[in-house]
């Protein structure tokens, strides 16, 4: 692991330059300082995280392979977007448990970007079986989730996320939790400001914010059946 896993303001830099020269011809031209000033450090970060994750959650993956691993890819899919400029201009890492006997898992994120940077923790859109697996298991044990996601848990992050226009059907429209229980999406998340990845309290800061998460991402879990 390395000692010391330090973001500079050249990250930003340089995806503010992508932002404005968003193409494959730029974007090749400049791989090179791509790979120096925003990959290799994230991968740093990326496995400085590591002992301080696994404090909080022991069978989370974090995996500091430049593909394949934790880190997300640069490339967007296009495929089914009106936008196709071909690269994100952000950073972003997603931390998932190995999953066991399949299916969908909840996990941590951060991103880094000049739009916008952030931690966060749950699960986004969930398929059908699975959002009704944490619907059930919300309405089987409230206390939990009320404990799980209240603001002395939470504290100064907050459930996001989509939700329904409508009460789902086969939950009563009446229960006293049918605000969550219309949620697509059980996330939670916290803004970064620049100042926050810039500082040397990075990691503690990313940390602090899951541990504040891993609650409700134990709920989802146990929901999930993992």
């Amino acid at each position: 692991m390395p000692a010391k896993a330090v973001i500079t303001r050249d990250l930003f830099k340089f995806l503010r330059e992508l932002q404005d020269n968003n193409n494959r011809e730029w974007f090749l031209a400049n791989k090179q300082r791509y790979e120096e000033l925003v990959r290799d450090p994230f991968l740093d970060f990326i496995e400085s995280l590591a002992p301080g994750l696994h404090r909080i959650d022991p069978d989370i993956v974090v995996d500091s392979r430049p593909a394949g691993g934790s880190m997300m890819r640069i490339y967007r899919d296009i495929r089914f977007s009106k936008d196709k400029t071909p690269y994100k201009t952000r950073v972003a890492a997603h931390f998932v448990a190995e999953a066991k006997g399949g299916g969908p898992l909840p996990g941590y994120y951060v991103s880094f970007g000049p739009g916008g940077s952030r931690t966060g923790a749950g699960i986004w859109h969930p398929e059908s079986d699975a959002l009704r697996k944490i619907r059930d298991a919300i309405v089987k044990d409230p206390k939990a989730w009320l404990k799980a996601t209240s603001a002395k848990q939470l504290g100064d992050t907050a459930l996001g996320g989509e939700s329904l226009s409508r009460p789902p059907r086969g939950y009563a429209r009446d229960h006293p939790l049918i605000r969550d229980l219309m949620r697509t999406d059980f996330m939670v998340g916290a803004t970064l400001q620049e100042r926050d990845v810039l500082s040397p309290k990075l990691k503690d800061i990313v940390l602090e914010n899951y541990r504040k998460m891993s609650a409700m991402v134990e709920f989802l879990a146990r929901a999930l059946g993992h």
